[in-house]
């Protein structure tokens, strides 16, 4: 009898598209770059320049597509990435606050900075 997999636990990511991040674990660590996908349901972000694999690519004419290896960036788990304070360059938690309006937004929790424009 196959075993079954557990379900994942789904995991909050407050990183959103057009971040700068800046990974903290793994091949890439210290690396920067813009979050091109956020992947909610499996908490994973894919991110420009960082993780790239090698995808071995069939030749299909009918598609178009040629051949070959191509290189493309992977997800990495949203875990090994930090946002990255635009007001002081360096890399910081995440909180939220309400503002008196109602709107809520991100703020940096080293300075306080709203991320949110």
């Amino acid at each position: 009898m196959a075993r079954q997999r557990e379900p994942r636990t789904r995991v909050r990511i407050r990183i959103r598209r057009d971040d700068l991040v800046e990974v903290i674990a793994g091949r890439d660590r210290g690396k920067r770059g813009k979050v091109l996908t956020v992947l909610p349901d499996k908490g994973r972000v894919i991110v420009q320049g960082i993780n790239f694999i090698k995808r071995h690519t069939r030749p299909n004419p009918q598609r178009n597509i040629k051949g070959g290896i191509a290189e493309r960036e992977a997800s990495i788990h949203v875990s090994n990435v930090m946002i990255v304070s635009p007001d002081d360059d360096k890399r910081t938690r995440i909180s939220s606050k309400r503002l008196p309006d109602g709107t809520r937004v991100r703020t940096s929790r080293r300075s306080g900075e709203v991320l949110d424009k």
